[in-house]
């Protein structure tokens, strides 16, 4: 049964395990800027946009182009040197008139091979995938009256976490739904007229964190349709405000409320194997300059529309096509949290008024014509709006804040093979765990790298975390951890510690226990926004 389902894979993928088809002398683009990325506050990919006789790729790793090159999802690129998934690049390149995202996928194709000499096979490798299977008594009820198959989400309950952020849900059906969410929210899916292999590849899409490209495999061997219920709670990363005991994850959910069974089994799937590449891609040639003008971005919407929100559960931000802001029901310190990068830290934020903590606002705003939006460009925009429409005024100041710094306590982390690659990615702990657990792992990670990373990863730790653990070299290590809520610390240096033993350790307890590590409490200066002025809106 398994090697037939992993047949099917393999010949769902042939088109693209094929070579790729390609005339005698491969398309180019006419011209392309290739540079390192600048050291950004938020690395991520903003992927691939083709308009104006233009593409552009920013920040993205390595990994990230040849997925856009090559078709094959991130967790398929294996092997390669150490920083393939570290070092980011810019690529800027003009576009023939007559390109169609197919021929741009070739010429990006050949400019990694040009410019960064990249070397590339294809090959099959077993990958972890989940598999579904039915337990001893699946609590299914068999679908009798006909109706449209469908797994509808009905409810989004649980208390709004600070910093709460947009996920977007996968439906069975192949539709999605787009919340505003926090960890630790409760999901309630009605399925009805299902069938366990449409269940099964939905299942990946419902899962709130990222577990892989892969889909879920329905081994079930339940025919026919079925009509259920799934309630399960987020488990994303970032500060939960609910009880751990309040908390069911998705695989406990499926084993108690179906009588079926979520496990992770290795499956065979087609991969890019990295042969060689180059750290420094080459110099851009003479006349790249001159062929790629700088295009000046819009410091200001063309027109805006800024409301008192009425009364509502979630609250929204949504850049869409065509340079539109859509914000809904949004408080004005998270607005404006957003726009100076500071969304989950409002210490950074001085000498705001009450009334912005708790007025919310609906704002549709557009950029001017030509111009597209994405989670960077529209920050100046945002503030431009905020200085013209609330009149806000502001200065930044060094002032001391309480901070942790990464220190060693007795280190038990495996030493790294310098050749592996470097990562840490994060996933939901596996069935049996503490409610609301994750787990990162990482490979090959410094300690300075470690230390970058923990910011954010508990509501304590909301200003950059340097490393003073003076350990040196890479390093493999997996940490169990907890997003329940922790403990106020009684004195400065004390540590914030779990609220309930029995929901599993906190992130600070996670890295001494378990890498002999600790997290310390110390007074230094950091910037921080001192508001002068800010008053309530004009009319539009």
């Amino acid at each position: 049964m398994r090697r037939a389902i992993a047949e099917t894979i393999l010949m769902t993928c042939a088109g693209w395990l094929a070579p790729a088809q390609s005339p005698e002398a491969p398309p180019k683009f006419p011209a392309a800027d290739v540079r390192v990325s600048s050291k950004t506050a938020n690395p991520s990919v903003r992927p691939g946009l083709a308009s104006g006789g233009r593409y552009e790729v920013q920040t993205a790793t390595m990994v990230d182009l040849i997925e856009l090159a090559y078709g094959f999802d991130s967790d398929k690129v294996l092997g390669g040197p150490s920083w393939l998934e570290m070092d980011r690049f810019d690529v800027i390149a003009k576009l023939p008139p007559d390109s169609t995202p197919d021929t741009r996928k070739l010429m990006l194709q050949s400019l990694l091979q040009d410019r960064f000499k990249l070397v590339l096979h294809r090959d099959t490798k077993p990958l972890p995938t989940y598999v579904l299977t039915a337990g001893r008594k699946p609590q299914l009820k068999e679908a009798a009256a006909p109706e449209e198959p469908a797994c509808k989400l009905q409810t989004a309950s649980g208390p709004m976490a600070a910093g709460g952020r947009r996920i977007i849900m996968g439906n069975p059906n192949g539709s999605t739904t787009t919340l505003n969410l926090g960890p630790g929210m409760t999901i309630r899916y009605l399925c009805r007229n299902i069938s366990m292999a449409a269940f099964a590849a939905g299942l990946r899409g419902m899962m709130s964190l990222s577990l892989g490209s892969n889909p879920v495999l329905d081994e079930t061997r339940l025919k026919g349709n079925w009509n259920f219920d799934l309630e399960y709670s987020l488990q994303t990363a970032g500060p939960a405000t609910d009880s751990p005991g309040d908390r069911i994850s998705i695989f406990d959910a499926v084993d108690k409320q179906l009588g079926l069974k979520l496990q992770e089994k290795p499956v065979p799937m087609p991969v890019l194997v990295v042969d060689s590449v180059n750290r420094q891609p080459t110099a851009n040639p003479p006349g790249v300059a001159e062929a790629l003008p700088p295009v000046p971005l819009p410091t200001a919407f063309e027109v805006a529309s800024v409301k008192p929100a009425a009364p509502a559960m979630v609250s929204n931000f949504q850049i869409q096509p065509g340079g539109r802001l859509i914000v809904s029901n949004m408080p004005l310190r998270t607005l404006i949290a957003r726009a100076f990068n500071a969304i989950y830290n409002y210490d950074e934020l001085a000498g705001l008024p009450e009334w912005a903590k708790t007025d919310r606002f609906d704002i549709v705003a557009k950029a001017p014509p030509g111009a597209s939006l994405d989670a960077e460009t529209v920050l100046p925009m945002i503030r431009a709006l905020l200085a013209d429409r609330f009149k806000m005024a502001y200065h930044t100041e060094e002032r001391p804040v309480s901070a942790y710094a990464l220190l060693a306590a007795k280190p038990k982390m495996k030493k790294a093979d310098p050749a592996s690659r470097t990562f840490c990615k994060n996933a939901i702990a596996p069935p049996g765990a503490p409610p609301g657990s994750l787990v990162l792992t990482c490979q090959n990670i410094a300690m300075a790298q470690l230390a970058d990373r923990l910011k954010n990863m508990a509501p304590e730790l909301n200003w950059p975390v340097p490393d003073s653990t003076g350990i040196q070299g890479g390093w493999d290590f997996t940490l169990t951890y907890s997003m329940r809520p922790m403990t106020v610390p009684q004195a400065a240096g004390d540590v914030p510690s779990a609220s309930e033993p029995v929901g599993g350790y906190t992130l600070f307890e996670a890295l001494e226990k378990q890498l002999g590590l600790k997290l310390e409490k110390q007074k230094r200066p950091m910037p921080v926004i001192v508001f002068d002025r800010l008053e309530k809106p004009t009319e539009n």
